[in-house]
């Protein structure tokens, strides 16, 4: 018994400290005008912990809240507002309503929220302009949301957040830090 103890703090460790490292590996993402280092890494990183559970419990299959076509057809000169706007949704609309009855998951998911709260304070030195297209993209994204209750619409935003990861890995190429 004392060993199946053991076994079980010494995963929880590792699955924290995999959480808490910092990795090397950057994108800078070219912005409209400026540009942005963000750990692409660090991000997939957080979210494979928080994934599976978070799709697993959405129980709003034929719901999309950001899919691949909002991102496609972000209009040129468009992109940092975009970004701007999906990062303020994603922090102040859906982590501030994901919950996890895990803890270990609930740190990875407070992890990424931090990291959207740096790229996001990073984004505001751009002084990106918003043209109304992509006001009016990310109000709809909004409207989806309020549809469902909190936590529920949260869920869903957290499983289509891999949706987000992808484009934002397209934006810039790879680069390493030391």
């Amino acid at each position: 018994m004392k060993m199946l103890l053991s076994c079980s703090a010494s995963f929880l460790l590792l699955l924290l400290l995999s959480c808490l490292t910092e990795p090397a590996e950057s994108r800078t993402l070219h912005l409209d005008s400026c540009s942005v280092s963000v750990h692409t890494h660090e991000l997939r990183k957080y979210y494979a912990h928080i994934r599976s559970n978070a799709i697993s419990e959405d129980n709003e299959i034929g719901m999309k809240l950001l899919d691949r076509s909002l991102m496609k057809n972000v209009q040129d000169g468009q992109t940092c507002c975009f970004l701007r706007l999906v990062l303020r949704f994603y922090v102040e609309r859906v982590f501030s309503n994901y919950a996890s009855s895990e803890p270990e998951q609930q740190r990875c998911s407070s992890a990424l929220a931090n990291a959207f709260v740096s790229i996001r304070r990073d984004i505001h030195k751009c002084h990106c302009q918003c043209g109304e297209e992509t006001q009016r993209t990310i109000d709809s994204v909004h409207a989806e949301f309020i549809k469902l209750q909190a936590n529920r619409a949260a869920q869903k935003a957290v499983g289509e957040l891999g949706t987000v990861l992808e484009w934002l890995e397209a934006l810039g190429p790879k680069t390493q830090r030391n």
